[in-house]
């Protein structure tokens, strides 16, 4: 295995199952230095990020446990100052923490809307921003969100998963531009994997349930790869994307552009968008489908 990640310090959030855990274990593998985050204990009832930890040990690897929240300032502060504390430095963060708390909109309560926005979106934001100095400081650096086609493309009752995924796209983007002159990039993957998190989908309709046997084909150490490519100094040039892995497939997803125009000199008015402006730009409408509609073949 190639060492392209020697002498650099990769912070994994939510690091102590999944893919966050194939996450950590792939970048130890590739020569990094990790630090493993994750609040949660595994079956076992040991820390997950301390039982991760010692695997990337037995594995020949160097790593250290951070059990903090994303979902705090301060104690996101602390998971950088782990790297810090422990490697002298900070090279890439990999914002991969996550919760769910599935319920149609309808039903959705303040507190299910708030934890999941919190981890996802403001825990993304927190752990970023507490790189951000050092990244700025040492000309160099690289942040990758996980974001989902929940968000990108929609599934039903994920209302607090969307926006928080999405939001986070936003964030990923502003940071590419923001932080481009100091050499620090920004990119988002969108994962296909049956994880312990995915395990908690309702599977309480036969779309649900032929999305559940579908994720159960896709295996979560497969996006590893792209992250630590991505990481890389070989992904220097690259910021500001958004990819999807499934199974095998790599994608490149779309971002939001203009896709039709109409101008009227006279200016526009509810019956004439009626019946000019709303016919000419039907065509072009985005069915309102959930993800498993735009990707039906089985994973490869």
């Amino acid at each position: 295995m190639d060492r392209r990640m020697e002498g650099k310090v990769v912070i994994v959030t939510g690091a102590g199952a999944g893919i966050g855990r194939d996450f950590a274990r792939a970048f130890a593998a590739h020569g990094a230095k990790v630090v493993v985050n994750d609040l949660a204990k595994n079956a076992e009832g040991r820390l997950a990020a301390d039982a991760v930890v010692e695997q990337i040990r037995d594995e020949g690897g160097e790593a250290v446990a951070a059990v903090e929240s994303v979902a705090e300032w301060d104690s996101a502060q602390r998971i950088v100052q782990a790297a810090l504390d422990s490697f002298g430095r900070v090279d890439c963060v990999v914002n991969n923490a996550g919760v769910t708390r599935d319920r149609f909109f309808f039903n959705m309560s303040i507190d299910e809307w708030k934890t999941v926005v919190d981890v996802h979106l403001n825990g993304s934001f927190y752990v970023a921003r507490a790189a951000a100095p050092h990244f700025k400081s040492q000309a160099g650096g690289s942040y990758i969100h996980m974001t989902s086609t929940s968000g990108l493309i929609g599934n039903l009752g994920q209302g607090n998963y969307a926006a928080a995924k999405m939001g986070v796209v936003g964030l990923s983007k502003s940071i590419a531009m923001d932080m481009a002159k100091f050499n620090v990039r920004s990119n988002c993957i969108a994962p296909w994997a049956w994880t312990a998190m995915t395990a908690n989908i309702p599977a309480d309709s036969p779309e649900a349930i032929a999305r559940i046997e579908k994720l159960k084909k896709m295996e979560s150490h497969k996006i590893a790869p792209l992250a630590v490519y991505l990481a890389s100094d070989a992904g220097s040039k690259v910021s500001g994307q958004i990819f999807g892995v499934r199974a095998n497939e790599i994608y490149l997803f779309s971002q939001p552009r203009i896709l039709r125009s109409l101008h009227r000199g006279e200016g526009w008015t509810p019956q004439t968008i009626e019946e000019h402006a709303i016919p000419a730009m039907e065509p072009s409408f985005f069915a309102n489908v959930p993800s498993m509609a735009v990707t039906p073949w089985d994973p490869i």
